[in-house]
């Protein structure tokens, strides 16, 4: 018993310890090398070229695994990279897919040339205007998106002059690469960073930028001197940092206090070291689902060959993709679709919301309603399907049920009942005052 207890103990462990290696293995990706084609310039866009290429990603830069030094024929060894994140942030598992998998993540790298920034809550990270010998080297830049977008990852790599060793200098991330909001809840964008600590740019502060884009739209939300520790003046309201977490975690996420439809569109993250920046965008989408009402409400009774007419009124609703119809429901439980009605178009509320209306003609003389039954406005959206019903009445149109034919006949006896007693006291009556008569006379 104490054997295979320590066998299955055993078992146990080895199987642990495999999956803690799998889960804490690093990927070999699959990326596009994308830079700028030489040649003459003049052009509104310089042309580009992508050559396929294979990066090593490892937590330590000393370690190499077997298969690193091999590479797909299609692949130049000219573009096969060995990256070293301590990190590990590249080591995420949605950019570890299993090995045959159809679905691979999103990888580009490009050359990257540090250069300062102008921007004025940037600008004093590079005052001294001179370029540190640590700038003289190979510089690239990644993007990389993973499996079901559940990260988004940035950064910005070193390598010695003429080597393929790149170190990971600045990263930065999102898990919230699209996601969705009800009106009025808080909101919280992720975003955070992580700086090499031997380089000798880390210390010497960084700046935070988030802005926004929509439809060609832009605005700066909030911008942060890591430096001289202050925000920059914007006019955002209800969006902040949480500073504290900001220089201790690298917890660069932005905080909307309140949810509103004009904070729907996409928000970058950008973060500045001196001479480097790097930037993920995420999707954000206010999703509110619309309040149905029906007038008249209740509906007024219908009779057979009447047109009755009723109208439905979605609002408080964002995005403004709408469908709209109408359903019939009988007394009999049975479904009928009634189409969309006359829908009117959008109208805007001053908080960004939607309205729309749809009205709807009941022809009683063509449409089999039997007594009645459940009228419904059924209002399709991307926040969910919200229904409102009215009881609709037809009267004269359909016999009477059992239980009324029942009650009709239980009536008609006690009526001819009560005939036949009237009868009976009338004829009794008579027959006794013609006996007296006949009685007097003789």
């Amino acid at each position: 018993m104490t054997d295979l207890s320590t066998v299955y103990r055993l078992s146990l462990l080895a199987v642990f310890c495999s999956v803690k290696a799998y889960s804490s293995s690093c990927p070999v990706l699959e990326c596009w090398f994308v830079q700028e084609k030489a040649g003459r310039g003049g052009g509104l866009t310089a042309a580009t070229t992508q050559e396929k290429s294979l990066l090593h990603i490892r937590k330590d830069p000393h370690s190499h695994s077997a298969d690193t030094q091999t590479a797909p024929s299609d692949i130049s060894p000219d573009r096969v990279y060995f990256i070293s994140d301590p990190a590990g942030t590249l080591c995420h598992r949605s950019l570890n897919p299993p090995k045959g998998s159809v679905k691979k993540p999103h990888c580009e790298i490009n050359p990257f040339l540090p250069q300062p920034s102008s921007l004025k809550w940037v600008a004093a990270l590079t005052d001294s205007a001179l370029s540190p010998i640590y700038l003289q080297a190979d510089w690239f830049s990644t993007a990389h998106q993973g499996l079901n977008q559940q990260l988004t990852v940035s950064t910005i790599m070193r390598a010695p002059t003429g080597t393929k060793e790149q170190n990971v200098i600045l990263s930065v991330t999102t898990k919230t690469a699209s996601m969705q909001s009800r009106l009025g809840e808080p909101v919280l964008l992720d975003c955070g960073f992580w700086t090499d600590p031997s380089s000798p740019l880390s210390g010497s502060g960084f700046a935070v930028e988030w802005r926004y884009q929509f439809r060609g739209d832009g605005r700066l939300v909030l911008a942060y001197d890591g430096k001289a520790d202050r925000l920059a003046d914007t006019e955002e309201e209800g969006a902040t940092l949480d500073i504290d977490s900001l220089h201790k975690k690298g917890n660069a996420s932005l905080i909307l206090q309140e949810a509103k439809v004009r904070h729907s569109g996409m928000y970058i993250c950008t973060v500045y070291l001196p001479y480097l920046v790097a930037q993920v965008a995420m999707e954000l989408e206010i999703v509110e689902p619309p309040s149905l009402l029906i007038h008249p409400s209740p509906l007024p009774l219908a009779v057979p060959g009447q047109t009755l007419t009723a109208q439905c009124e979605a609002s408080g609703f964002a995005p403004l993709t709408l469908e709209l119809s109408w359903e019939f429901k009988g007394a009999d439980g049975k479904s009928m679709p009634l189409g969309s009605g006359s829908v009117t178009g959008h109208r805007q509320a001053w908080d960004g919301t939607y309205s729309q209306s749809t009205r709807l003609e009941l022809d009683t003389s063509t449409l089999d309603l039997g007594s009645g039954g459940e009228l419904t406005c059924v209002a399709v959206h991307l926040g969910g399907t919200r229904r409102a019903s009215v009881n609709l009445n037809v009267i004269g149109f359909s016999p009477p049920s059992i239980e009324d034919s029942m009650a009709m006949v239980g009536v008609a006896l006690v009526l001819y009942g009560l005939i036949k007693f009237v009868s009976w006291s009338f004829t009794s009556s008579g027959s006794d005052e013609a006996a007296k008569q006949d009685k007097k006379d003789k």
